[in-house]
This record gives structure tokens, sequence and C-alpha cells, in this order.
């Protein structure tokens, strides 16, 4: 289970700006109870998420590691857990992990190797996140999220999306 971070699991800022320190990050209704469901049921659950803040020196990888920590605190107040992150702190065109492009993912399946394709799904808010589950062949749950954090490309999203919910809560009550 492929899990975008900020929409899907936190709420975004507003656009233009980045997740930089943990008094700016906010959970989602629901998202942490959504995570201990998919933990309950024995899925393996990774978070992918882009994190052109530290490129562009808004935050350090240490301050990213920093949240990173204390969302997984967070989590387990709630019985939830991440059994991996995986963060790309590139600028665009400057990698192969960053989505749309499949790195983290392969990153992922060498790192647990009974994820695959057929058994994974990828839960995101953005086109890049479909995009990027598209091209690595794996199913494509887009998160609508919030209306004044929609991006370009979001009608694009909706219809290459293999479904389309409102939430990771109600995501997660398709794959029952």
């Amino acid at each position: 289970m492929f899990l975008d971070r900020d929409g899907v699991i936190n709420r975004k800022l507003p656009e233009g700006r980045y997740v930089t320190r943990w008094d700016e990050f906010e959970l989602l209704p629901g998202a942490a109870d959504a995570i201990a469901h998919l933990n309950r049921s024995g899925r393996t659950v990774i978070v992918l998420t882009n994190q052109r803040g530290v490129a562009l020196g808004r935050m350090t990888e240490e301050d990213l590691n920093d949240i990173h920590a204390r969302l997984r605190v967070e989590l387990a107040r709630f019985g939830a857990s991440l059994d991996a992150i995986f963060y790309c702190p590139h600028d665009r065109h400057q990698c192969d992990c960053r989505k749309p492009k499949t790195g983290m993912i392969d990153a992922a399946f060498r790192q647990f190797p009974d994820a695959r394709p057929a058994n994974s799904v990828f839960i995101g808010d953005s086109l890049s996140d479909m995009e990027c589950g598209h091209n690595a062949g794996i199913a494509t749950i887009f998160v609508v999220g919030e209306a004044e954090n929609r991006k370009p490309g979001m009608e694009v999203a909706r219809e290459i999306a293999d479904a389309v919910v409102s939430s990771l809560a109600e995501a997660v009550l398709l794959l029952d």
C-alpha cells in the first residue's frame, strides 16, 4: 500500500508553501485511523512523498526527518504505523525518484520483496501520484482533497485513476 503524504495524510499548506516544521503539520481527519485499519488488515504501508522544499532550501533533510519521526509518534497514538517513508528531496527534472517517475516505488519493491504491482495500490491526491502509480503498473485511488489546494491536472488525475474518493478513510473502505 503506497500513500502520498501531503493532502492524503496531512493537510496541505496554501499553494507555494511547504510543510517545513512539525508545528505546520496537521493530520487530516480520519487519516491515522485509516492507517491503523490498513495495519490491522496486514498490509504494508509505505509513504512516497516529493519534498521539493529541500531542494529549494526551505528545509533541510534533518527538518524533514524530524517531521517524519514525529509523524510516526503521532500515528502510534492511534495504533497506526508506517513500514517505510521514501522521499524525493530533489527539484523537478533532477532525478529518477521524483513522482511521476517510479524510483521511490522501485526502491520500495527492493526493500519489500513481497510487494509487487499486482498486490499494490497507490493512494494520492495529484496527477503525478496517479501517473506514478500507472507508470509502475499499480492500481490508483485519487483523493480529491480540499478545494483550496487543488492544482492543475486534477481532472486528468480523476480520469486516469482507478477510483476517486474524498479522503484516505474512504479509500481504505474501498479496499475491504
